[in-house]
């Protein structure tokens, strides 16, 4: 395996966790990279990089940001977002990874993309439903800024410096499967 593909593999890898942070913006941040040019897309994702596209991420990045910004609406679109979240790590992850097999592209999408999407999304639902339950959802206007804010850094790691992003997701679902393996221990243990 090559340096160059090693570098795409971790980009998708960033932008996976990105989008289990908000879905979105890593799409558009991908669709801007494409139309300056500081991003190749994989041939059949080519569509990500079009104007008509960056105008449907914009729209669809404003609604999504909006709605997580009015409280208990945030912990339904946390229940929309769970499955959405993985189906879009695992097309960012196809998007960015090329020069392999399809059958390695689409498993490393699947398990990796969808994967690494899906645990920081688990970790974004329980902190929500935490923040709602502990101060009446008027704590979820900052959860919600820290996530949109990790989605837009993560996002920019993933292109400009794919091996610092790499090396900070890695660290993050680490932290998070701990995190929400603990969580389910406590809850155990709790009296009914």
């Amino acid at each position: 395996m090559s340096f160059e593909i090693l570098l795409t593999i971790l980009m998708g890898i960033g932008l996976s966790a990105a989008s289990g942070f908000r879905i979105f913006i890593p799409f558009l941040v991908i669709s801007i990279a494409s139309l300056t040019g500081n991003l190749t897309l994989a041939d059949s994702f080519n569509w990500i990089g079009t104007y008509p596209a960056l105008i449907t991420f914009s729209i669809a990045t404003i609604i999504e940001i909006a709605g997580y910004y009015i409280p208990w609406v945030d912990n339904i679109l946390d229940t929309i977002a769970s499955p959405a979240a993985v189906i879009a790590g695992m097309i960012l992850m196809a998007a960015v990874v090329s020069g392999m097999s399809p059958l390695f592209k689409w498993s490393l999408a699947i398990i990796a993309g969808g994967g690494v999407a899906g645990i920081i999304q688990m970790l974004t639902g329980v902190t929500r439903v935490t923040s709602s339950l502990t101060t009446g959802g008027l704590g979820n206007p900052v959860v919600s800024s820290v996530e949109s804010g990790s989605s837009l850094t993560l996002s920019a790691l993933a292109i400009f410096t794919p091996v610092i992003a790499g090396i900070v997701v890695t660290a993050l679902v680490f932290w998070a499967i701990k995190f929400l393996i603990n969580r389910l221990a406590a809850k155990s243990k709790a009296p009914l």
